[in-house]
C-alpha cells in the first residue's frame, strides 16, 4: 500500500511536469517543481528515516500545514470525513436523531429531535447511554459515540440506557432513519401580534422552512416578525439569497461575488415572488452570526427593510466551494468575496496579511469605509454587520457558569422531572423561592467551587508583582484583600439567584417540552427579544430608525 502510494505520488508529479513543460515561465512550472521536490523528499524520508513512517499521516500534516497559511475556511476533507461534511451542508444523516453530550463523566442525551427514532422510542433528555450495540461508551469521545449511533437508513441499532433516578438499564432497539436537522427548530409567537422564527443553519431547504414558518404565523394573525440569527454560523449561499428574497421584490440585487476565476464574478438577484414586502421585521444578530447569516441581515439593513438588534456580527465575507480530489477526498476552498447591495464587503480579516509571527489582526474601525443604505443611512464595511440597536447582557457569574459546566443544573432538572409529572406551559413556568431553596439544599456537599472575577484579578496582580519584584512591598495589602474578597458560595447563590433561576427554568422546561420549551422559557429574560418587542410595538419608532432619524 505504501509503495502504491509513492508510485501514484511520483506519477502525479510527472504528469504535472509534462503539462508545465508547455508553460516554462508560468506559475505552473513552480507548482510542478515544488511537487517534484515534495515527492522526492518524501521518498528519501520513507527510505532512510530510522523509524517507520505512516505515509497518510505524514502527507496529511503537510496538507494541513499548507492550508493553514490561507484562511480557516479552506479545508482538506479526507474520504473518511466526507460523510460528516455532507451532514453539515445538507443537515441530513442516518441515525436515531438525538444530540448527546458528556455530563459528570456520563454520556447523556442532551436533546432528542422531536418526531425521530429516539424520541419515538421514549428516549428523553437526561437519559444516560451505557452501550451501543454492546459497545460500552464510557471513555469514548462524542465523535466516536456519534459514529456508533449513525449508520445506513433502515439498519437496527440497540442502545442501552439508564433513566434518571433509576438503577436499571433498559435496551432500546431502533431503526436508523434519515434524519433531517431542522434549520428552523422553533417558530411561534412572543405576543399576540409578533411572531418569532429561530433560524440556526443555512443547509438545504432552509428558505422553504422559513417561508413555511412565516406563512403559518401570518395565517395565525401575526403582524410583525422577529428573525433570530444569533449564533447562526452560515451555510449555503443559495439559501441566504432565497431567504432574503422572502422579503424583497423579484429582481432585487441580493449579493454579488468576486473572485480570481471569472465564473465566480456573479450578481445574484431575487428570482422568486416575495412572501411579504411590508411586514415589519427585526433581525437578531450576535458576534457568532456569520457568513450567510450576515448576508441576510446585511441585505435587510441595506434595503432598510428591517431593524437589526444585538451585537456586531462575526465578519465573514468569504465564499467557499467544494472541489473533488483523488480517492474521494474533497477540498473546501475560498473562491470569492461577497458584497451586499450597498457595495460593502463585511469581511473583517485580511488573511493574506500576517505579522512575523503569522498572526492576523482584524481591520481597525478607523479603516472601515462608509457606504449608504437604500434610504441613505451610513453603514460600514470590513468588520461584520453593525446592528441598528446594540444590546448588551452581562456574562453569567462564575458561580452560574460553574453550576452549568459541572452538570448540576442538568442533573437537578432530571431530578425535578422524576418528582413532577407535569408543569405549566413554558412561558408560564417559574422557579419559586421555595423551589430555589430546595435547589440550594440539594447542592449541599457538592463540589462546584470556582474563581470569582475579583479573585482572578487579585491572582494576576500577585503574579505580576512577583515577576516585577514588588511583591514584598505589597504582600500585606494583598493578604488583607484576599481575606476580604474570598468568595462565599452561599452568598453567591443568593446574590445571583435570578440568573441561576433563569437557567434552571430553561433546563426544566426542556424536560417537558424539548427545544420548544427551552426557547419559550427564555423569552422573558432575553434582552434582545425584549428590545425587539419594544421596537415592533412602536411603529413610529421603527420607521424613524429605518429612515435614519435620531430618536
Amino acid at each position: 500500500m505504501k509503495y502504491k502510494f509513492l508510485k501514484l505520488l511520483g506519477l502525479s508529479s510527472v504528469i504535472v511536469l509534462l503539462i508545465a513543460a508547455n508553460y516554462p515561465k508560468d506559475k505552473y512550472f513552480e507548482i510542478a517543481k515544488n511537487l517534484d521536490i515534495f515527492a522526492t523528499l518524501f521518498k528519501e524520508v520513507n527510505k532512510y528515516y530510522v523509524d517507520e513512517v505512516d505515509p497518510t499521516e505524514l502527507v496529511n500534516v503537510g496538507i494541513y500545514s499548507m492550508l493553514s497559511k490561507l484562511d480557516p475556511y479552506t479545508n482538506y476533507i479526507p474520504e473518511e470525513q466526507v460523510e460528516d461534511y455532507r451532514t453539515l451542508t445538507t443537515g441530513e444523516y442516518g441515525g436515531i436523531g438525538a444530540v448527546i453530550g458528556i455530563k459528570n463523566n456520563k454520556v447523556v442525551v442532551v436533546m432528542p429531535n422531536e418526531g425521530f427514532a429516539a424520541h419515538k422510542a421514549g428516549i428523553n433528555v437526561g437519559d444516560e447511554i451505557i452501550s451501543i450495540d454492546n459497545n460500552e461508551v464510557q471513555g469514548l469521545s462524542i465523535p466516536e459515540i456519534s459514529r456508533l449511533l449513525k449508520g445506513k437508513e433502515g439498519t437496527k441499532v440497540a442502545v442501552a440506557v439508564k433513566k434518571p433516578a433509576s438503577e436499571s438499564v433498559v435496551t432500546v432497539e431502533m431503526l436508523r432513519e434519515r434524519i433531517h436537522v431542522k434549520n428552523v427548530p422553533y417558530y411561534g409567537k412572543v405576543t399576540d401580534k409578533i411572531g418569532f422564527i429561530q433560524l440556526t443553519d443555512f443547509t438545504q431547504n432552509a428558505s422553504l422552512e422559513v417561508k413555511n414558518a412565516l406563512q403559518e404565523l401570518k395565517n395565525d394573525g401575526v403582524e410583525s416578525i422577529i428573525l433570530d440569527l444569533r449564533g447562526n454560523p452560515g451555510g449555503l449561499l443559495s439559501e441566504a439569497i432565497n431567504i432574503s428574497n422572502l422579503f424583497l421584490p423579484r429582481g432585487a440585487e441580493v449579493v454579488s461575488t468576486k473572485g480570481k476565476i471569472e465564473e465566480w464574478n456573479k450578481q445574484h438577484k431575487a428570482l422568486n415572488n416575495p412572501v411579504d414586502l411590508d411586514i415589519p421585521i427585526v433581525v437578531l444578530v450576535s458576534g457568532s452570526s456569520a457568513s450567510a447569516a450576515e448576508i441576510v441581515s446585511g441585505v435587510i439593513q441595506d434595503y432598510d427593510r428591517g431593524v437589526l438588534i444585538g451585537k456586531r456580527t462575526f465578519g465573514k465575507g468569504l465564499v467557499q466551494a467544494t472541489r473533488p480530489l483523488a480517492y474521494n477526498a474533497k477540498l473546501k476552498v475560498t473562491v470569492a468575496k461577497y458584497y451586499i447591495p450597498s457595495g460593502r464587503c463585511i469581511q473583517a480579516i485580511d488573511y493574506s496579511k500576517r505579522d512575523e509571527d503569522g498572526y492576523v489582526e482584524k481591520l481597525p474601525d478607523s479603516l472601515r469605509v462608509a457606504f449608504k443604505t437604500k434610504g441613505g443611512r451610513l453603514v460600514f464595511d470590513g468588520g461584520g454587520v453593525d446592528p441598528d440597536i446594540k444590546t448588551s447582557r452581562d456574562p453569567y457569574a462564575p458561580i452560574t457558569r460553574s453550576l452549568i459546566q459541572k452538570g448540576f443544573i442538568f442533573d437537578y432538572a432530571n431530578d425535578y422531572k422524576v418528582k413532577h409529572t407535569s408543569i405549566p406551559s413554558s412561558d408560564d413556568f417559574d422557579i419559586s423561592d421555595e423551589e430555589y431553596t430546595k435547589f440550594v439544599s440539594w447542592l449541599a456537599g457538592k463540589d462546584y467551587d470556582y474563581t470569582s472575577h475579583v479573585e482572578q484579578v487579585l491572582t494576576d496582580l500577585e503574579e505580576n508583582a512577583k515577576s516585577e519584584k514588588y511583591f514584598e512591598d505589597i504582600e500585606s495589602q494583598i493578604v488583607q484583600l484576599e481575606k476580604k474578597i474570598r468568595h462565599n458560595k452561599d452568598n453567591d447563590l443568593q446574590k445571583f439567584s435570578d440568573e441561576i433561576k433563569e437557567v434552571l427554568e430553561e433546563e426544566i422546561c426542556a424536560r417537558y417540552y424539548l427545544h420548544k420549551g427551552m426557547v419559550e422559557s427564555s423569552f422573558d429574560d432575553d434582552v434582545d427579544v425584549k428590545a425587539a418587542i419594544d421596537v415592533l410595538s412602536d411603529q413610529e419608532r421603527y420607521k424613524k430608525i429605518l429612515s435614519g432619524e435620531k430618536i
